[in-house]
């Protein structure tokens, strides 16, 4: 019924800056949709679209998006790399069943960011 992800949209005070934080973290171009002042960044990693959309209460009150999971090869490296990269440790790593790990980060901007893999 469902297929692969293919967005992860987020929102952030600040598109661009969040969208340019992350490209520097997994690499990437960042795109930018300008409309106004409403501004859509992203950047496209391992086929999805990472996308971050301007923060509002109408369209998506703080705490209303999902966590999202990235599979990585070594989670406790993938943590490191994203503490020294400026998240801040929010929850785990939990071994959710046997060979797979899960952890989550708190970015620059405040999105939550869970990463999962042995």
């Amino acid at each position: 019924m469902f297929g692969p992800v293919t967005t992860v949209m987020t929102f952030a005070d600040d598109p661009e800056k969040s969208a340019l934080w992350w490209a520097g973290v997994l690499g990437g171009e960042v795109h930018l949709d300008v409309d106004g002042t409403s501004v859509y960044a992203w950047l496209t990693v391992a086929g999805v679209e990472f996308g971050f959309h301007q923060a509002d209460d109408e369209r998506n009150p703080r705490g209303g998006s999902p966590i999202v999971y990235w599979a990585v090869d070594d989670l406790d490296a993938a943590h490191e790399r994203l503490l020294t990269a400026g998240c801040v440790h929010h929850r785990g790593p939990l071994t959710v069943t046997e060979g797979r790990r899960i952890c989550q980060v708190i970015d620059p901007f405040g999105t939550i960011v869970g990463i999962e893999g042995p």
